[in-house]
């Protein structure tokens, strides 16, 4: 049995490997309302240009940047050992592996199963999946001790990818704002874009990266629902489903959840169609997903609007 993907992530911190910059948030023009939300009870966050910068603004599969795509499959290739069973063709080993995962990418988009409306959520693993498979014609093999069994292996090298090809880290204030909601009784979950990795990135990156590690990240069973599980992508209400049927066990309704997210159309207009309130955060100009138009339209209009995640404790008075 391998490690897990979080001890395997706590390794793979230890050996000093380079990655891509943690990205500089660019302020948005964007003026604050904090009025107070005395019902609100559960505080629900999206991830990836919420709690978490990331580079582009939200997570990817791949990004424009030739240069960077060269980077994080060439770094991929070389770490698994995976050239030596790759077939071989004129180019470098990051394009051919490149000339597989792109058009593979393509395929699995157009054949995911999703409901009239929703588009599909690749699950990142899965995908590496099928790409060692295609190694496995040709004898690949790997440390089965370090990282397990297929599956799990295929999580590793997602999470590896990743890392790999977008810079992320930790939102200025996102640790001192989730600590002082547990501190007054809130319950609080996740609902939004994810992969497998996505939760062991926001302890790793909120837990160490902004002194949490002595307190762990307070998320309540059950309040974590993330696309790739779902196999459907922002914008769809059936992510919340299984969170606020959690919370609804808990008694606590619709109306007494706020949702925070920088994806206006994406995130927050399903969240509005359930019944949560709604926090635009409009603290970095690079994720953040909504015009002006759309902020003052009445059937998108976010309930508050947050330049800096810390100010949620003005909004949210202690029970």
């Amino acid at each position: 049995m391998g490690k897990t993907l979080a001890e395997y992530a706590d390794w793979l911190a230890k050996r000093d490997l380079i990655w891509p910059a943690h990205p500089v948030p660019v302020p948005a023009k964007a003026t604050p309302f904090l009025k107070p939300l005395p019902e609100v009870r559960g505080v629900v966050w999206n991830v990836y240009g919420t709690l978490l910068n990331i580079a582009d603004g939200e997570l990817l599969h791949l990004v424009d940047d030739p240069l960077r795509r060269e980077v994080a499959l060439d770094k991929t290739v070389q770490e698994f050992n995976m050239w030596n069973s790759m077939y071989r063709k004129p180019g470098a080993p990051w394009e051919l592996m490149f000339q597989q995962y792109q058009p593979l990418l393509a395929d699995l988009r157009l054949t995911g199963k999703v409901r009239r409306g929703e588009t599909p959520e690749i699950d990142s693993a899965h995908l590496w999946k099928i790409l060692v498979e295609r190694l496995l014609q040709k004898k690949y093999t790997w440390d089965e001790a370090l990282y397990g069994d297929l599956d799990e292996y295929s999580q590793k090298i997602a999470w590896f990818f990743h890392r790999a090809l977008q810079g992320c880290g930790p939102a200025a204030g996102a640790a001192e704002a989730l600590s002082a909601l547990a501190s007054r009784g809130v319950v609080q979950g996740l609902v939004g874009a994810g992969q497998c990795f996505t939760l062991t990135e926001v302890r790793r990156q909120l837990e160490e990266g902004e002194g949490l590690q002595r307190h762990p990240l307070p998320l309540a069973p059950g309040c974590v629902s993330l696309s790739y599980e779902l196999g459907a992508a922002p914008p769809t209400e059936r992510l919340f489903t299984p969170v606020l049927e959690t919370l609804e066990g808990l008694g606590i309704e619709p109306g007494e959840v706020l949702y925070v997210s920088s994806r206006l159309v994406a995130d927050l207009a399903p969240a509005k169609r359930l019944g949560l309130r709604t926090a635009l955060f409009a603290g970095d100009k690079t994720s953040l997903r909504a015009t002006g138009a759309q902020v003052r339209d009445p059937e998108l209009q976010p309930d508050r609007i947050l330049t800096a995640l810390n100010q949620i404790h003005q909004m949210i008075p202690g029970r």
